[in-house]
């Protein structure tokens, strides 16, 4: 009997042992679950405060007016560089249910090429898919680069107070060669070409070279002044000082044909496309290109600035 009893003791325990061991290797796969879905939920937050997804508005299954925003100045690696505005451009004519789209503009100007490629896709687009017009919609300022994409648009929307124009170009820079001479600094500059220190700002200006950039800059102004002719067509009302560099208010735009009439993106979208719903498919910058633009590319973007003409 004590046999027995030892038997049913030891087979108890020995159960009562597996159903522990048993538990605890249950536990420990909750736990790793818990762990990894956690994880993973903790970088889907991330990745969303990063702005590595992408933020903007599912397209609906109805009719509704596509916009892109055109918000800054126009540069590479900024959020209105000509590969982010032509990716949006390029997503809002291909999206199904799109009756119209809308660039909406509020930048002072920025890189004549940058400008001149939006421009140029605008067209395209605009060739490509015939049925769908693009109206440029202009919020405070829609000035040089950012008039130079405008004048794409089939129309130009203005409020009476937004400032338009500025076809000009230019080209802007510092000269410390007084300052280096009142603190004892000697310049000492080595090129192979007698151009390659062009317009060096710690070197007196050379009358030659000064010459040539001056044409560089008539011969862009010119670029400018055949987009905003072919862009505007008869609309134009040309003056003496149109091509000055001046800027006007919206509302003597429209008096100039620099502009057709006023417009917000809301009622553009409704009155004009007839199709009240609004849809953003500006792409956002992520928090990588940002990074990049701020602790890399930024002191290189400061560098081709001061010698590099623009429309600004």
């Amino acid at each position: 009997m004590s046999e027995q009893a030892d038997s049913w003791e030891r087979q108890t325990l020995e159960k009562v042992a597996l159903a522990a061991i048993t538990e605890q290797r249950r536990a420990r796969k909750w736990s790793i679950f818990f762990k990894i879905a956690g994880l993973i939920y903790l970088f889907l937050l991330l990745f969303l405060a990063m702005g590595l997804m992408d933020h903007s508005e599912l397209p609906t299954a109805k009719e509704h007016t596509a916009m892109v925003s055109l918000d800054g100045v126009i540069a590479p690696g900024s959020q209105a560089s000509a590969e982010r505005i032509i990716e949006g451009l390029q997503a809002a004519f291909k999206a199904k249910h799109v009756k119209g789209v809308i660039l909406r503009i509020n930048s002072p100007g920025g890189s004549p090429v940058q400008a001149g490629q939006i421009n140029d896709e605008i067209k395209r687009l605009r060739a490509k898919y015939p049925k769908i017009p693009l109206y440029a919609v202009v919020d405070d300022i829609c000035a040089s680069g950012g008039y130079y994409v405008a004048v794409a648009a089939d129309k130009i929307y203005v409020d009476k107070a937004s400032l338009v124009g500025s076809i000009g170009v230019l080209m802007d820079g510092f000269g410390f060669t007084g300052t280096m001479e009142k603190l004892g600094v000697e310049r000492r500059l080595m090129t192979a070409g007698e151009n390659k220190g062009f317009l060096d700002p710690f070197s007196p200006v050379d009358p030659k070279q000064k010459e040539f950039a001056l044409s560089m800059l008539e011969e862009i102004h010119q670029q400018f002044i055949n987009t905003v002719k072919t862009g505007r067509g008869a609309r134009l009302k040309e003056t003496d000082g149109m091509f000055s560099g001046l800027i006007w208010s919206g509302a003597r735009s429209i008096e100039l044909g620099l502009a057709d009439a006023y417009g917000s993106t809301e009622s553009v979208a409704r009155d004009v496309i007839k199709a009240e719903e609004v849809v953003d498919y500006t792409p956002r910058q992520n928090f990588v290109d940002r990074f990049t633009k701020r602790f890399g590319v930024a002191s290189a973007e400061a560098f081709v600035k001061t010698i590099s003409p623009g429309l600004r």
